[in-house]
């Protein structure tokens, strides 16, 4: 169906008055999201997200738990040059820097993440232990390198040469001040899992939008915008342009649409109409979302045509295309 003002406004009214297909009213909720596990189970953003999941996969069979298998995962892309939208590799703002954003989360609500990083390949793993050793939550800047290398990281130089001649290239079409990011590079890797305990974890990363201002932090490390887990009833990540996930604090949204009874899928594409709703006007963004419950039910939808996520579960690993909105 093509999206028209008439059909977006009516099909808003719609889920705002709570008659949404397959919806669960709050007192048969927890008859869909029953304590029999359900996992192991893995699912995450773009298809590179396959190579991802597989490592996560392995260890939640060997009886891992999801938040070290999550953690494993998403070093897995964050280690891969050729992902040029996450860790090494990974496209530098405007001043040639690469700067990271990463976030965690388990089923106890625990939760750490880091902002604008430089330096440390594995954000992620940083976020762990911001979650595990401190009282914080977050740590941005200097402050979380200082952290990580008191923590036993190692500096390391992050921009590849493939990554610096795109940049290049880049200064010379767009002057400084322009503030012309580069809307193709958005692709942060999320992924949600549960373990064979039936208990689930998310993690986030990335290296951002390309050539941003020094300094630009998106939703990949705001615990509720790029990612959120409640484990009594799922969790959610997102994917794209992070300015419009945190100014609807995505996640958590959906989080709160699946415990007033909407599918993982229904809730993706509430949140999604959400951020139509605000932003049809703009051009040139992209936001995917990704959601999963407790008995491993998950959903996916995005803005637009494009978004794909792996799925993993023991007997399979595949690249799936997601359903969008505008069309």
């Amino acid at each position: 169906m093509k999206i028209t003002r008439r059909n977006f406004v009516k099909a808003g009214v719609i889920a705002g008055s709570g008659v949404l297909t397959n919806q669960l009213t709050p007192s048969n909720l927890l008859g869909r999201l029953s304590s029999k596990p359900s996992g192991p189970i893995v699912i995450s953003t773009w298809d590179f997200g396959k190579k991802a999941n597989t490592k996560t996969m392995e260890l939640l069979q060997n009886n891992a738990n999801s938040l070290d298998a999550v953690e494993a995962g998403i070093n897995v892309i964050e280690n891969d040059p050729t992902v040029n939208t996450v860790g090494y590799g990974g496209l530098p703002d405007e001043d040639g820097i690469v700067t990271l954003d990463a976030a965690i989360m388990d089923w106890k609500r625990n939760a750490g993440s880091v902002a604008a990083i430089e330096s440390i390949k594995n954000p992620v793993s940083v976020a762990k232990l911001v979650m595990q050793k401190t009282k914080h939550v977050m740590l941005a800047g200097d402050g979380a390198k200082k952290f990580a290398l008191e923590n036993g990281f190692k500096e390391e130089n992050l921009l590849t040469e493939e990554s610096k001649n795109a940049w290049l290239e880049w200064k010379t079409k767009y002057p400084r001040g322009t503030n012309r990011v580069d809307s193709k590079n958005h692709d942060t890797i999320g992924m949600l899992a549960i373990d064979k305990s039936n208990n689930l974890s998310g993690g986030v990363s990335t290296s951002g939008l390309a050539f941003k201002i020094h300094g630009r932090v998106g939703d990949s490390p705001i615990i509720g915008a790029a990612m959120f887990i409640d484990n009594e009833i799922g969790g959610a990540c997102a994917t794209g342009n992070g300015e419009f996930v945190m100014k609807t604090v995505g996640t958590f949204l959906i989080v709160e649409k699946m415990r007033e009874g909407l599918s993982p899928q229904k809730a993706c594409e509430f949140a999604i109409q959400r951020i139509y709703k605000n932003s049809k006007n703009e051009s040139n963004i992209q936001i995917g979302y990704l959601a999963i419950d407790k008995n491993g039910e998950y959903g996916a939808f995005s803005l637009y045509k494009g978004f794909v996520y792996s799925l993993t579960t023991p007997g399979k690993n595949v690249v799936v295309n997601s359903d969008y909105l505008v069309k």
